[in-house]
C-alpha cells in the first residue's frame, strides 16, 4: 500500500457523513424517526469543522518546516 499524507479534514467529513447515513438508515428501518431537514445542519456543521481542521493542520505543517535558504 502506498503511503499518503494524513488529512484530518477528510476524516472529520467522513465521520459526519457516516453519522448522517446511520441516522437515516435507522429511520428507514423504523428504529427511530429523523426529520427530513435534519441532515442540513449536521452536514453544514461537519463541513465547517472539517474546514477549520484542515486549516489548522496546514498551519501546523507549514510551521514545522525548516525555512528554505
Amino acid at each position: 500500500m502506498l503511503r499518503h499524507e494524513f488529512q484530518p479534514g477528510r476524516l472529520v467529513v467522513g465521520v459526519f457523513l457516516t453519522v448522517t447515513g446511520i441516522a437515516y438508515a435507522g429511520d428507514a428501518a423504523d428504529w427511530w424517526h429523523i426529520e427530513s431537514f435534519a441532515a442540513a445542519p449536521v452536514m453544514v456543521a461537519g463541513l465547517f469543522l472539517a474546514g477549520v481542521t484542515a486549516a489548522l493542520a496546514r498551519a501546523i505543517r507549514r510551521r514545522g518546516r525548516a525555512p528554505k535558504s
